[in-house]
């Protein structure tokens, strides 16, 4: 559509929207399918240096404020995703972004380098995921140790990254800024955000692992301030994506207007069909009617 068009580092997307990780992107088939379904961008499901199998069941609940989940990082490892990320590279025609994920700063680096040996268009460092941790925090906790993470990729690696940060933290703005600095290319903003359910009749926490990732329409407004102070904090040039509750064309103004170049969309993916050719349409609506003819002109007023 006309006027969607965005840019993160040099690749070019045909639209803001973008698979975000953990969604329909365990294998090539699936990113294939987001990209066919009209995403602008597809990120891959985090991979690890080693395969992983994750929490047991129950991972998920569905409720009608938030999806809250606690997966737990499964995945085959890195040899075998690959072979993956090489078919959608292949297969998209559009962007891929491979995620990555490590339990030791100089693992983050082993996984990027082999992981650029399918030559995704972007890859996206998960620092934030609280099943990953040094001394007991998560490595997105503190910029210190993000910029680490980010120096270790930085020099494993020729191809663009974007560190994936986290709301739980006090300055989120601080610590993307360090990020850039160790040699980051982008951000993605944000992780979910801790949270957890109970069953009050069966006197227990609902998911297996107690606490989980808050999705859905009730994290929007958390992805939408910590946008805004990323962008404060890194400048107009240091691409963003917004990820948080996105799941209409609205929702996806309001993070573009924040600050965000482009949309990261996770759970509506499973609550809405069709979702990406349906928030486009939106925002094209909108654009038309408020006169606007690029997304670089959908800025908040000070």
């Amino acid at each position: 559509m006309m006027g969607l068009e965005t840019q993160l580092c040099k690749m070019k997307l045909r639209n803001p929207t973008v698979l975000a990780s953990g969604i329909r992107g365990n294998n090539a088939h699936l990113l294939i399918r987001a990209a066919k379904e009209g995403a602008g961008a597809v990120t891959s499901k985090s991979c690890s240096l080693a395969p992983r199998e994750g929490h047991n069941n129950p991972t998920m609940i569905n409720t009608p404020e938030a999806m809250l989940n606690a997966i737990g990082l499964s995945n085959p490892g890195v040899e075998e995703e690959i072979g993956e990320i090489r078919a959608a590279v292949m297969g998209a025609k559009v962007p891929v972004i491979a995620s990555i994920v490590a339990f030791s700063i100089e693992d983050f680096g082993k996984v990027a380098e082999r992981i650029s040996e399918a030559a995704p268009h972007m890859i996206e460092v998960d620092a934030a995921c609280p099943n990953t941790h040094r001394e007991g925090r998560m490595f997105s906790a503190c910029a210190q140790d993000a910029a680490a993470v980010a120096k270790a990729v930085e020099e494993a690696t020729n191809i663009p990254f974007s560190m994936k940060l986290s709301p739980d933290v006090p300055n989120i703005g601080e610590i993307a800024q360090a990020c850039v600095d160790a040699g980051a290319d982008a951000i993605t903003a944000i992780n979910t955000m801790g949270g957890m359910y109970v069953d009050a009749y069966a006197r227990r926490a609902v998911l297996h692992n107690w606490f989980g990732g808050v999705s859905g329409p009730a994290l929007k407004p958390v992805a939408l301030k910590a946008v805004y102070n990323i962008r404060k904090a890194v400048g107009p040039k240091i691409p963003i994506i917004g990820t948080g509750g996105i799941s209409t064309g609205m929702d996806a103004i309001e993070m573009i207007m924040a600050g965000a170049n482009a949309v990261g969309i996770g759970s509506a993916v499973v609550l809405r069909k069709n979702v990406f050719k349906g928030v486009c349409s939106e925002m094209s609506a909108f654009m038309k009617e408020k006169g606007y003819k690029r997304l670089y002109e959908l800025k908040l007023e000070e």
